[in-house]
């Protein structure tokens, strides 16, 4: 699991820190920075995908020229704090119990190779932060000086058979070497083997964002992944009820979510399309199809068939996972996902405008809550734990935190604040 990421001068924020545990929720008002947190995931699974730079941030196209990544919200020159020539990113991370750190500066560059953009520091540490690689390691090493700006330059951990340096390889700046480094002899097995952990940590991400339309139509026979929108639902929940034991569970966590009594899913097969079709059946044998069923009941649908789907992401981001739910089953949303992420297997991240999904969250997701602020006026955003502002336990305790975020204490705390992170 990721469990710290530090931004520096990445979109507006200078210099701050989120914390991310199990189910990770955060908010804000309009404008304050909060997409801007789906854009560092999305700039963090590019990478996992071993895209270019210029893919990451600019988009990528296949061969028939389809899009196949959506280029990253706003110019190019937008993903730097304004003024700035570089942003950094740090991400902490759990894989297997070890901890480790994965940094990665990007410089602009309008005349260098990467649509403009460079690798110019990369480092991978881990597990308990000792070196995989390092593009500026210390003492006299002759990596440390990166002069050439066609090549980065990296430094393998040295290995037991090796006397003064690892291996040096030399990667393409603009691409991160994560990605690159299976592609070189010279890099050890271990190497590569941690690299690869991390690019499927970072590939695991998922962004959902859910649309009525798409769930509602028939899907392609063998279509178990549910897509970005919510495509192939009836398919996703069909390989989810082949197995018995998950398709109980499935069906309790309907019967609790849904106001319909539902009892079971059919699956019809449309004869001359050969699409599969979704019907949900109630107890007094009525059927009701996909086209008919409430917006909210297939977003509940389609994020059942996310979180306990056999082989579900590493980690899910929703924006807005309230959106058009009402609080009474708000909250069972909820303690399906503090249950699902408790186990372990996979994250949540959310940002929300809710203050009755605020005054409903458990401890532990109370203690990864945090808030995005920006003053008026400011060209920077900051990150701030709620459980780190002045009397945030005890006041949520006292007078509920989603009375505290619909006053806009938490705002006010941070405006009268030190500015300096």
């Amino acid at each position: 699991m990721i469990t710290e990421i530090r931004l520096r001068d990445f979109k507006g924020f200078r210099d701050t820190r989120l914390t991310v545990g199990a189910f990770t929720v955060v908010v804000g008002t309009n404008a304050s920075g909060k997409s801007n947190i789906r854009d560092m995931f999305r700039f963090l699974h590019g990478i996992g995908r071993e895209y270019s730079l210029a893919e990451i941030i600019g988009g990528r196209y296949g061969a028939g020229g389809q899009a196949e990544w959506a280029q990253m919200r706003g110019a190019a020159s937008e993903i730097i704090r304004f003024g700035q020539q570089r942003f950094q990113i740090d991400v902490e991370f759990q894989i297997n119990r070890r901890r480790g750190l994965y940094h990665i500066a990007i410089e602009r560059n309008e005349q260098g190779r990467g649509g403009g953009f460079r690798v110019v520091e990369e480092t991978l540490e881990g597990w308990h932060w000792e070196p995989i690689y390092t593009s500026h390691p210390g003492g006299g090493d002759p990596v440390r000086a990166q002069d050439d700006e066609n090549h980065l330059l990296l430094r393998m951990a040295k290995t037991e058979t090796q006397k003064k340096f690892g291996a040096r390889i030399s990667i393409r700046p603009d691409q991160p070497g994560l990605s690159q480094i299976g592609e070189f002899k010279n890099a050890g097995r271990y190497h590569k083997e941690r690299a690869r952990e991390l690019l499927d940590l970072f590939a695991g991400i998922r962004f959902l964002d859910l649309v009525p339309e798409a769930m509602r139509k028939p899907a392609f026979p063998g279509q178990t992944v549910l897509g970005d929108s919510g495509e192939n639902l009836p398919t996703a929940l069909q390989a989810i009820c082949t197995d018995p034991a998950r398709k109980s569970v499935l069906m309790d966590w309907v019967r609790e979510l849904t106001p319909m009594d539902v009892a079971d899913f059919e699956f019809p097969t449309d004869p001359i399309t050969g699409l599969v079709q979704l019907k949900l059946m109630e107890r007094n044998g009525n059927s009701v199809s996909a086209y008919s069923a409430s917006d909210g009941t297939l977003r509940f649908l389609a994020m059942l068939a996310s979180l306990l789907g056999k082989n579900p992401a590493r980690i899910f981001f929703f924006e807005e996972i309230d959106n058009g739910i009402h609080p009474a089953r708000l909250r069972l949303l909820l303690d399906l996902i503090e249950r699902q992420t408790a186990k372990g297997l996979i994250q949540v991240v959310s940002t929300t405008h809710s203050p009755d999904l605020l005054a409903m969250i458990n401890d532990d997701t109370f203690a990864s809550t945090s808030v995005i602020y920006r003053a008026p006026d400011a060209d920077e955003a900051i990150i701030k734990r709620v459980a780190d502002l002045p009397n945030a336990a005890e006041l949520r305790t006292s007078q509920g935190l989603g009375r505290l975020h619909a006053s806009g204490w938490m705002e006010d705390v941070l405006a009268l604040a030190d500015p300096e992170p």
